[in-house]
């Protein structure tokens, strides 16, 4: 597996790293743990370093299954997680990003991890009744204690992110970015992380499934399944957004590859400082993720994916109202 570094913050990731959150959250179903547990190894077996979660997936238990996956190989991994949001008897109610809480959620982190260390702690979602300097002071203290290494944000606007940086050194920025999905590019955050020397991990680069070529409008979702509240996953948006699959399978045939693997192809070649985090359930599927790595796609082929998507009218916002208000401040 390729390395990357992220931005110029001296931390090495495998260029695709690997999305835990779906292993047991937010899709509707869960893997046996001890699947869960095997498919995280297997990842790390086959050259992924970077692992992300968040204690608010389960809410605590994804943490625990990275933690038990990865304890044996801990010094060759990367682990990412987050805090931001209240927790109370098992449901998210709200954001906190004060520093008691910061600091709490880390000590909690770090004994589900089985670790002694996180690797790059990223705020979930700013919270816009914490000053984010607050933020940064936090993380900073938590840095020089030993505890956390690197200091990330996720879905900030491009002037808190700034603000941060100028207080803490910022690592790693984690926004939604992918063909169906290209805010980054016009809302700054690009922008900064070149100024900057931050690096971005894009999350859902495969647009939640929909890049794979495996859905379409007739997908029936599980009731539980998140992607049943997002407006790009209604039937008419599917079906209205299938032009770019198609446009990814033509890219695709040429290669002898994947939709999936375009995608991320496509990803890779944007900025040498991005790092895509794919996440997957199946075994075959995280190994269709990983050759993307070496899908080289040529100027030709990045050229046509321009002109052709450019003209490709996404149906549908990526999140619903009340939570696209929480993204870019």
């Amino acid at each position: 597996m390729n390395k990357r570094e992220l931005g110029e913050s001296g931390l090495t990731v495998s260029a695709i790293g690997y999305g835990c959150m779906g292993l047991n959250f937010g899709y509707g179903t869960a893997l046996p743990r001890e699947d869960a547990v095997a498919l995280i190894r297997a990842a790390h077996e086959r050259g992924v370093t970077f692992f992300d979660t968040a204690e608010v997936y389960g809410p605590y238990t994804n943490e625990e299954l990275v933690g038990e996956a990865l304890q044996a190989v801990r010094d060759e991994a990367v682990i990412a997680t987050k805090f931001g949001f209240n927790i109370v008897d098992g449901k998210m109610t709200g954001l906190n990003s004060r520093p008691a809480q910061i600091r709490a959620v880390c000590e909690a982190s770090l004994k589900r991890l089985r670790t002694d260390r996180i690797d790059l702690f990223y705020q979930h979602r700013v919270d816009p009744d914490v000053p984010i300097e607050e933020v940064a002071g936090a993380v900073k203290e938590l840095i020089a204690e030993g505890k956390v290494k690197h200091f990330g944000l996720s879905e900030p606007g491009a002037a808190t992110v700034r603000r941060a940086h100028a207080v803490q050194k910022v690592s790693a920025l984690q926004n939604e970015y992918s063909l169906w999905t290209r805010g980054p590019e016009t809302n700054g955050i690009l922008a900064a992380c070149a100024e900057l020397g931050i690096g971005l991990v894009p999350y859902s680069p495969l647009g939640k499934g929909f890049l794979t070529g495996a859905m379409n409008k007739d997908t029936a979702l599980n009731e539980n399944d998140f992607r049943r509240t997002l407006p790009r996953f209604t039937p008419e948006a599917m079906a209205a957004n299938m032009a770019l699959v198609e446009l990814l399978k033509s890219i695709a045939a040429r290669h002898n590859a994947t939709p999936a693997q375009v995608a991320l192809a496509w990803l890779l070649a944007q900025k040498p400082w991005i790092a895509p985090i794919p996440g997957t359930t199946k075994l075959h599927r995280l190994e269709e993720n990983l050759g993307a790595a070496n899908l080289l796609l040529t100027p030709a082929d990045l050229a046509e994916i321009e002109t052709a998507s450019a003209k490709i009218q996404i149906e549908g916002e990526r999140y619903p109202a009340h939570l696209m208000a929480t993204v870019g401040r």
